[in-house]
């Protein structure tokens, strides 16, 4: 199973999130019967009504969260709406990675103002925060995660629209996307990105739930058997796009893609033992793989096409060892979509002739075949221990694996 989340329009509040699941299949009544006990925890608020309904967003039927609400205070002390949440959470019986996982975005939460004003966490005072909405998005989609089952699934995010101009608060006026915002996705591997609305699109209490839920990004949908869709809607309405958070539930097929990219360029005038260097040297840097080709080029100049595939971080660090090495005036950089085969690391210590190894090997799994590779190095390291030939040494393990392996 695997649940993708699509902030990239729309991006992402604590009330589209808790909308969706619920548009998902997530009791609305437990929901609420959870928030309505909740509310005494925070004194000075009062939830005067609380319901879900379905609601057109531009053509798409979708949940909205409605929430009236009397409050008699404009600030908070972040640990008072902590200690709100994680009374609630006990109160309400959840079980304890449910627990955690409020703890932890409220914990994100404080911690992105702590750093912003640079005032210790103790201290820290919510404005926009404080009112009992924070306590309702945490502990609400808490119990509807709880509900689905959802946290013992695994959880993909899609780029995260942050909207654009300006976005006013406590504070005054600043660029969007704010530092709150900025700050909680500064330490995730999430990645966001703008566009021309010239509003708010992602909330800070809706981007520390997310960061929260899930660590995985994805460019776009795996491969996937689609079971059910959950559009959760945000209060304001825009132009050009509906205002709409997607989640989708489904099966994940057992192809993976990726993206990487390829780096390539000409060499004609270096030795071979120089580009033998330059392979281990960039391999060694973080590179997937390296080709080396030989070829033929413009006057019939025999030339060598070096092929690098890496990731994003690489490019500079890579480019600059082929530029120093080879002398290469110029590298052509394109991006690339991958399918692979998921795959597991595993080891195993042996004891043969005496002699202790540890035998590293990956294993992969595709209709049913299982498909396993051992470590070229640990071959040729037990190889040469044993002064034995690397194809009996092969062969002996592999047959271990396999017992081991239940194959």
């Amino acid at each position: 199973m695997v649940i993708v989340i699509d902030p990239q329009i729309a991006g992402i509040s604590g009330d589209m999130l808790l909308s969706s699941l619920v548009n998902l299949g997530a009791d609305k009544n437990k929901i609420i019967e959870g928030i309505t006990k909740s509310q005494k925890f925070l004194p000075g608020s009062t939830i005067k009504k609380m319901d879900f309904q379905k609601i057109q967003k531009r053509g798409i039927e979708s949940t909205e969260l409605i929430l009236e609400i009397d409050e008699d205070v404009s600030a908070r002390k972040g640990i008072e709406i902590k200690k709100a949440i994680l009374d609630s959470v006990n109160e309400l019986g959840l079980p304890i990675k449910a627990k955690t996982f409020a703890e932890l975005c409220i914990n994100t939460l404080i911690s992105s103002e702590s750093k912003i004003h640079g005032v210790s966490e103790d201290t820290v005072h919510f404005h926009e925060a404080s009112s009992i909405d924070t306590l309702v998005d945490i502990v609400g989609i808490t119990i509807a995660l709880d509900n689905l089952k959802f946290f013992e699934e695994k959880i993909v995010c899609l780029p995260i629209s942050v909207g654009g101009g300006t976005v006013s608060f406590s504070h005054g006026k600043m660029s969007n996307p704010a530092s709150a915002v900025l700050q909680i996705f500064k330490n995730s591997n999430l990645n966001i990105q703008g566009n021309n609305s010239k509003e708010e699109l992602t909330t800070p209490t809706g981007a520390c739930i997310l960061v929260n839920l899930t660590n995985n990004p994805v460019s776009y949908y795996p491969s996937m058997n689609v079971n059910s869709i959950g559009y959760g809607a945000g209060k304001k309405d825009f132009e050009g796009f509906s205002n709409v958070l997607k989640i989708i539930q489904g099966d994940e097929n057992n192809i993976e893609m990726d993206s990487v990219k390829i780096l390539e360029t000409n060499i004609d005038d270096v030795s071979g033992e120089i580009l033998g260097h330059l392979i281990e040297k960039i391999m060694d840097q973080g590179a997937k793989d390296i080709s080396i080709y030989p070829g033929i080029t413009k006057k019939g100049r025999p030339t060598n096409l070096v092929c690098v595939i890496c990731d994003d971080v690489k490019v500079d660090t890579i480019v600059d060892t082929l530029v120093s090495e080879t002398g290469t005036l110029g590298i052509r950089i394109s991006n690339s979509n991958r399918f692979i085969i998921p795959r597991t690391n595993h080891n195993f210590s042996l004891t043969f002739d005496g002699k202790s190894f540890e035998v590293n090997y990956k294993k992969s799994s595709h209709k049913g075949k299982i498909h396993f590779k051992i470590e070229f190095d640990d071959l040729k390291n037990m190889s040469n221990a044993l002064d034995r030939p690397i194809v009996d040494i092969e062969s002996f393990l592999r047959k271990e694996i396999e017992k081991n392996e239940g194959l």
